[in-house]
């Protein structure tokens, strides 16, 4: 049987049709002759089944012609809906009513009046019935030649039910059951299949064999949807989703599935953006975007040009970066409107010579060294590109009389225990000394988070790791950490930054922190694995804590004092903050350059101690080019 079901499926499409139409030459007179049979209680009632012998020469013919016509050997069966079945419908009227005119025109007596109407329904049941049981065979067969992986509907809606269909012409899944939050729906059929509440995923898992959920709920809110996320995270079953409501609406196929984003899983309510803080900064303006290349920088690149600025100077000092961006952004239309630039941001005369050239309007000061480890191991370079690599830009700024200067700034400024902090605490320092002088340009500082997805982030480290079958890496058991996505991250530094006045400190709502080991399990379990422990020892990953890297805090803070107040905007408070004087800059000014003319890392550090309220270092001195001050050399 088996067999032949695997030579069935390899049979060509010309072939299958030629099988349904010399089937159907058989049931066209078996139709007839069952009507008969039906009418008379008698298969064999020759009385009147010699009378009607012309008519069962003309019927498979005539059967042929009407259903050929009506296109049902175009339809795949496999494929079959509701069009094939109205085919049939129609083709079993139409050979009605011509069986009733071709015995009247033949003159066949006797001729019982419900012969007709017999031979219709069953052509129904001959017809219609044979491409459902071969449908039904196609589905059955594929099941057992294919291991198709058996699915949960999440959501037994309009799109739920769409997604089922779709995926039973599949190979790949086997819809079993919808799960629906609806308690009217619930042990409902709903399109074969029984519909049961979220609680009895657990239950499905063992009886059912279900190893992935697919979500169908395009309607469903950010808020809905994570409240589904976080549900379903509690079990080792992989989670996907169907296209959202509008991409459905543009062409997107329902059964288009995607993976779940990690931002999803984030207590996190987007705001949408003010139109008038775009004006104020990008529309129409010549925008210039420094560390254009990174993941924050590259993204307030994409908003400038989606949101009308005349021109757009990208400056990055890596290559490959600025190559990548410029051919993203000439693919979506905007390669008239960018000016790719290398460029270093402590190169004064080429900063001067950029803003010059193109008058630029408004700066984003994005470009910096931003791995804490990797700064932490080299002090002086984090010092020369963080804080005064800042300076430099912003000095080029008052020169070129720029409007407005925004300084893309980090939580890990507030009380660092890190090098990197301290040198982005330091640019904001420098940044406030220059905004107290400068009567032409704005300045204005952005602090906030980590961002998902960005090259720092632990979120696509976690997905390498996990693809690969673990370990997962995790510092420590109880670090917590603030996100946000990069394009709300970017959202919220070009509405921020419009509306700074001179000196601002913005700090964007970053929500609740996350408690990374917690947003490690989420992501085993909703790429359907489990995590390996010790109540787990067959689990699939395991989570491995590595302890503490140089520098790094078990909490980030976005304040450094109390005093903050709102703005127009719901995410974004401005924050009043201790600043220095110009004669504390100029004599810090000094001191670094000093030191950084004979390498001494040790004395940076204490200079940034200095400088930097709160700042305390965490691990002793990690340079690997090491000054005069310390007593060790690395070999």
């Amino acid at each position: 049987m088996l067999n032949f079901g695997a030579q069935f499926l390899a049979l060509s499409r010309n072939q299958k049709r030629l099988v349904m139409l010399l089937a159907d030459l058989l049931f066209l007179p078996l139709a007839l002759w069952s009507a008969y049979a039906l009418r008379f209680a008698n298969p064999f009632d020759w009385q009147y089944l010699t009378p009607a012998l012309p008519l069962f020469a003309v019927v498979p013919f005539a059967g042929i012609a009407v259903f050929m016509k009506l296109g049902l050997y175009r339809a795949v069966v496999r494929f079959m809906g509701t069009r094939a079945i109205w085919s049939v419908l129609y083709g079993a009227v139409i050979m009605s009513l011509g069986l009733y005119a071709a015995a009247m025109l033949m003159g066949i007596h006797p001729f019982p009046r419900s012969i007709p109407i017999n031979f219709g329904l069953l052509l129904l049941v001959y017809v219609g019935g044979s491409r459902l049981v071969v449908r039904h065979y196609y589905h059955h067969m594929v099941g057992r030649f294919a291991d198709r992986t058996p699915v949960a509907i999440y959501g037994a809606g309009g799109a739920g039910v769409q997604l089922a269909l779709a995926l039973e012409q599949g190979v790949e899944y086997s819809p079993v059951v919808f799960i629906d939050d609806s308690p009217q729906l619930r042990h409902a059929n709903v399109a074969g299949r029984k519909v049961f509440g979220p609680d009895a995923l657990g239950t499905l898992i063992k009886t059912k064999g279900i190893e992935q959920v697919l979500l169908a709920v395009p309607n469903a809110g950010v808020a809905e949807r994570r409240r589904i996320l976080q549900r379903l995270s509690d079990y080792p079953v992989k989670v996907q989703t169907i296209p959202s409501m509008p991409d459905i609406i543009s062409g997107r196929s329902v059964d288009a599935l995607m993976d779940v984003q990690p931002e999803e899983l984030l207590n996190r309510e987007s705001v949408p953006p003010m139109p008038e803080l775009y004006r104020a900064s990008i529309t129409g303006k010549v925008v210039m975007v420094t560390g254009a290349g990174g993941s924050i920088g590259s993204e307030i690149c994409r908003q400038a040009a989606r949101n009308g600025a005349s021109r757009l100077i990208l400056v990055e000092v890596s290559e490959y970066a600025l190559y990548r961006l410029e051919r993203e952004l000439s693919g979506e239309g905007f390669g008239e409107l960018i000016v790719p630039l290398l460029g270093n941001v402590c190169d004064g005369d080429r900063l001067n010579a950029i803003m010059a050239q193109f008058k630029v309007q408004t700066v984003y000061h994005a470009a910096a060294y931003k791995h804490v480890p990797i700064v932490e191991h080299n002090i002086q370079e984090g010092l020369r590109n963080n804080a005064l690599g800042t300076r430099t830009v912003a000095l080029a700024a008052i020169a070129n009389d720029v409007e407005r200067f925004v300084l893309i700034s980090t939580d890990k400024a507030v009380r660092p225990t890190n090098v990197m902090g301290a040198t982005k605490r330091l640019a904001e320092l420098l940044v406030q000394d220059l905004a107290a002088r400068s009567e032409t340009t704005r300045f204005g500082m952005v602090r906030f988070g980590n961002v998902l997805g960005s090259s720092g982030s632990v979120v696509p480290v976690f997905q390498k790791q996990i693809r690969e079958g673990g370990p997962i890496t995790v510092t420590h058991e109880d670090i917590t950490r603030y996100f946000m996505t990069i394009p709300e991250a970017a959202s919220l530094v070009i509405q921020a930054g419009a509306m700074a006045q001179g000196g601002d400190v913005f700090v964007l709502d970053m929500g609740k922190s996350v408690k990374i080991v917690d947003l490690a399990r989420r992501m085993i379990h909703l790429a359907g694995l489990t995590v390996r422990d010790a109540d787990t020892p067959d689990g699939d990953v395991t989570i491995d804590f590595t302890g503490l890297r140089p520098g790094e805090k078990l909490f980030e803070e976005l304040l450094i004092g109390e005093n903050v107040t709102g703005t127009n905007h719901p995410k974004i408070m401005r924050a009043s903050e201790q600043s220095l004087t110009a004669v504390q800059v100029e004599a810090l000014l000094h001191t670094a350059e000093k030191l950084m003319a004979v390498r001494d890392s040790e004395g940076l550090r204490e200079l940034l101690q200095e400088a930097v309220d709160g700042f305390v270092p965490s691990s002793p001195n990690m340079d690997w080019v090491v000054g005069k001050s310390v007593g060790r050399t690395i070999q």
